[in-house]
């Protein structure tokens, strides 16, 4: 695996900055590699706890399809939070901003769309509340992503647990204690890696690269506001987006070994939204890569008929959006 760090240097010429609605952050803008694939826009949406620079080697990679731009999400990869401008995360909020983002940036175009887990739920979210956006997407992609809280592989009693934490560090003074002593960058060192959500990312990995990814985590946990992080935690444990159809077809990556997913669960909520559903299968150990640094680590989060997909899709036609 390519130095994560060097990785983070070399991406500085693709960084360009983002305000909406008073929100500050960034985004990933990548050219299409392939001078035919020029015309094609695609549209990236991280997931939780997440970075621009956790998942710039997935975009220099689905660059061969296409123009690819991933925008920050507010109170995530160090962009202002919704709590700046006095809102609060919530997914309708989300998609909104993101509807916001579409409209900005793609008018007139037609775009691809791959959400990667939180991502997709809050692209499925914000074509349920503008469904006049759909007539845009070509191709819609699911990277592990899910529909309904019962999508996840938790027991009731652990639910609960994370629920009533998720409730406490939610509130400023609470936030700020997580924040100070628990996220403190020689806490994170000591105590991150014996949790077991680290210990699955980390237990594949060399010596070297366990210690690059325990930095990045430091980085990771500190840039990623608190509160946001803890409210839309708990929007997942509650979630359900099987209210309302979407006049799309979806493409979803699953991973027979997700620690965090029944794939058969969401398969059968993705069904209830979309009016069709494939799904492809990732080769990978665990729900998803924690860094993808460089093109080598996207490669088997990216399966070849997904890649197949993306290549036959022709150049963006004209949209009246």
């Amino acid at each position: 695996m390519k130095n994560i760090f060097d990785n983070i240097d070399a991406m500085q010429m693709h960084m360009q900055p983002v305000n909406i609605n008073g929100l500050r952050g960034r985004m990933l803008k990548i050219p299409a590699t392939k001078p035919k694939k020029q015309d094609r826009e695609i549209l990236m949406i991280y997931g939780h706890h997440a970075s621009l620079e956790r998942v710039y080697g997935l975009a220099e990679d689905i660059a061969q399809y296409g123009n690819v731009t991933v925008p920050d999400l507010p109170g995530f990869g160090g962009m202002d939070s919704f709590y700046t401008i006095g809102y609060k995360p919530t997914l309708d909020n989300l998609a909104d901003y993101l509807a916001t983002f579409v409209k900005l940036r793609y008018r007139g175009k037609k775009l691809t769309i791959m959400g990667m887990s939180l991502g997709f739920v809050i692209a499925t979210r914000m074509l349920q509340r503008y469904p006049e956006l759909v007539k845009k997407v070509e191709l819609l992609i699911s990277l592990v992503g899910f529909a309904r809280h019962d999508d996840f592989v938790m027991s009731g009693p652990k639910k609960r647990s994370f629920k009533l934490l998720t409730n406490i560090f939610k509130r400023r003074l609470a936030a700020a204690g997580f924040y100070n002593i628990a996220l403190h960058p020689t806490a994170i060192r000591l105590f991150y890696g014996r949790t077991s959500n680290a210990k699955t990312k980390l237990q594949h990995l060399e010596k070297k690269e366990q210690r690059q990814m325990m930095e990045f985590e430091v980085i990771l946990w500190r840039d990623n506001d608190v509160r946001t992080y803890m409210e839309t935690s708990l929007i997942m444990l509650t979630l359900d987006n099987c209210q309302i159809q979407i006049k799309l077809p979806v493409h979803h990556i699953s991973v027979d070994d997700d620690q965090f997913f029944d794939n058969n669960t969401v398969e059968q909520h993705m069904r209830i939204i979309y009016t069709d559903f494939t799904n492809h299968t990732a080769i990978l150990p665990n729900h998803a890569p924690s860094i993808i640094a460089d093109k080598s680590a996207s490669e088997p989060f990216v399966p070849k008929s997904i890649r197949k997909l993306l290549s036959s899709i022709g150049p963006a036609k004209a949209s009246k959006q």
